[in-house]
């Protein structure tokens, strides 16, 4: 910036930095989503997906570098949480997603999910700060009814999200709705039992008038039966809420299956007989790995730099 004199240049360079997030790679499935490898600014890699579908554009967004909470079924799990992102860094992010949208498919963003790499409400702080600069409209200008926050479970970060009144929506990764089965794949259950959601859950809907959305995946022989079907329906009696079924998406280890269509009709059948409203989303972007759970599968950047 010539314009400015050398003396407040030299004082810009001594006291301010811009750590900007770049693209580092691009992978475009055959349905159109596009998964982008984003370059922090010391060399680690976290991903976001860019979803079209119809008029809507949807951008999937990391929070963190890694996990912590090694739920068995998500590859990001697997890797290390080596640290949180900023609130800079998460809006570069949905900058770098809406620019990408514009350039391909010259429609702008419509939707932002807090769904990528990383558990939202363990970076707190920053994931709200990242939100308030998005919706404002000195940042980014969009609604807060358009972002949602996804978040594994962690009750006492959902009654402090209600009681910042973000206007957000809210998704939990339910995957099951008995404790024993959600302990074996999701640990954090241990420590946020569904009773303690339950409770946290309400408090979010009495604040904010929000009704929460499950997200269940259907896993073949393991959480996909009428039974558990039946418990599913009694946890969504407890909440006012709706349930997205979403596929399986296939990593490395192959513990885990998706489930057949009879089954998974069967399951949804029972949920729609008993009053829940359900929605079964296909999964977008299978191909490249950029599916709910693969994020950072085969990013072999990422996996390298997070061992």
């Amino acid at each position: 910036m010539s314009n400015l004199s050398l003396k407040l240049r030299e004082y810009l360079n001594t006291h301010f930095v811009i750590n900007a997030v770049e693209i580092h790679e691009l992978q475009v499935s055959s349905d159109r989503t596009i998964k982008c490898a984003m370059r922090l600014h010391d060399g680690y890699v976290v991903e976001s997906v860019l979803i079209p579908q119809g008029e809507r554009m949807t951008a999937c967004i990391s929070s963190q570098v890694g996990c912590s909470l090694t739920c068995k079924f998500c590859a990001t799990g697997k890797l290390k949480r080596m640290r949180n992102l900023n609130a800079d860094e998460i809006v570069d992010q949905v900058k770098l997603v809406r620019d990408t949208a514009m350039e391909r498919y010259g429609q702008p963003l419509s939707n932002i999910v807090y769904m990528g790499m990383g558990e939202p409400l363990l970076n707190y702080a920053e994931v709200v700060r990242s939100i308030e600069m998005i919706s404002s409209p000195d940042g980014l200008g969009m609604s807060p009814r358009r972002i949602t926050v996804s978040t594994a479970g962690v009750a006492k970060m959902i009654k402090k999200l209600a009681d910042d009144n973000l206007r957000v929506n809210l998704a939990l990764s339910l995957h099951a709705a008995n404790d024993e089965k959600r302990n074996s794949i999701m640990p954090i259950n241990e420590t946020n039992t569904l009773e303690n959601l339950a409770d946290a859950l309400n408090y979010f809907v009495d604040k904010t008038g929000v009704r929460p959305t499950f997200e269940y995946i259907a896993f073949k022989e393991f959480n996909d039966s009428i039974k558990d079907a039946m418990e599913l329906v009694a946890f969504c009696k407890q909440v006012k809420s709706k349930v997205n079924i979403i596929e399986y998406n296939a990593i490395d280890d192959g513990e885990f299956q998706q489930t057949t269509k009879e089954r998974l009709k069967a399951f949804t059948d029972t949920l729609e007989k008993n009053g829940v409203i359900c929605n079964v989303r296909r999964s977008r972007g299978k191909d490249i790995d950029a599916a709910c759970g693969q994020l950072a599968n085969k990013n072999k950047l990422a996996s390298q730099q997070l061992k």
